[in-house]
């Protein structure tokens, strides 16, 4: 047998598409980010999500056409599961480490996000408990 079955092509097919697409998403947000430490994540999600897709219809397109199980493309899976986060943390401390001995820190925002101003008003000094969930409602105090 040396065609696919229209039930398999298709899903190989669309994750083909997905896995293109989400690499290539990747791609541009690396070219349109401002910053390394912006610009590093969109490239890992794309390589990480998209290799996984390609690597799905490699595997079952492999093992349509064997007529067995093929297990190759779960190593491969495995290894850039487990090496790109971890590169890309690695790359992040080393050029955070770089910048902090510059002297330059990367940059901040502004202020507190108006969830810790929120958080802020909620809960007093000596005060143990958690903030209520809900804003307009009074924490249960017994």
């Amino acid at each position: 047998m040396s065609e696919l079955s229209p039930w398999i092509a298709i899903p190989v097919a669309l994750l083909l598409c997905v896995g293109s697409m989400l690499t290539l998403i990747g791609a541009v947000g690396l070219l349109r980010l401002k910053n390394f430490y912006s610009r590093v994540h969109a490239p890992t999600l794309g390589t990480t999500l998209g290799l996984g897709c390609i690597l799905l219809a490699s595997l079952a397109s492999s093992s349509a056409l064997a007529n067995k199980l093929v297990l190759h493309e779960l190593l491969i899976a495995v290894f850039i599961v487990i090496t790109a986060p971890v590169t890309t943390m690695v790359l992040l401390r080393a050029a955070l480490a770089e910048d902090r001995r510059k002297g330059h820190l990367p940059a901040q925002a502004s202020g507190p996000s108006p969830a810790d101003a929120e958080l802020a008003q909620d809960v007093q000094p000596g005060d143990d408990t958690a903030p209520s969930s809900e804003p307009g409602r009074p924490r249960d105090d017994a």
